[in-house]
């Protein structure tokens, strides 16, 4: 009981300046998202296709940065859904929770490579969490 009464002392200050708890669940107006493409020059540019969406929403207690590609319809109309992967240097949550798409990233010879290039879209998707609503970041934040 002590414990607990210790974790909560210690957790309020951080729930108390804006951060969101372990158990939060986001609605629709924290999702921050930012088209972004890939720029002539761009070498390490991470992902298989050439442009796509940032995201950052608030997930388990911290800022989760996610990829998302832009689909085009088809020839008869219909969008296929789109394909996503989480963006962050975490090896584990890097290389096992993107397992189903991770063709969605480009290539890479490790996971220390590929890491290397998710890094900076890491760190611009967390300043999308901490920007208004339909704000967007400038492409030199980059």
């Amino acid at each position: 009981m002590q414990a607990l009464a210790a974790t909560m002392a210690l957790a309020a200050p951080f729930v108390l300046t804006g951060e969101k708890g372990l158990f939060h669940f986001p609605d629709a107006s924290e999702v921050r998202l930012q088209d972004i493409s890939r720029a002539a020059h761009e070498d390490d540019w991470p992902f298989s296709v050439s442009s796509g969406y940032l995201g950052c929403v608030w997930s388990a207690g911290r800022k989760t940065v996610s990829f998302v590609e832009k689909r085009e319809p088809s020839h008869d109309g219909a969008a296929s859904d789109p394909r996503m992967v989480i963006v962050t240097t975490d090896p584990f949550e890097l290389t096992l929770l993107n397992i189903t798409n991770r063709d969605l990233f480009a290539p890479a010879d490790s996971v220390e490579a590929l890491i290397k290039r998710v890094a900076p879209f890491e760190v611009l998707g967390e300043k999308l969490c901490d920007q208004p609503q339909g704000a967007r970041l400038g492409d030199g934040e980059l």
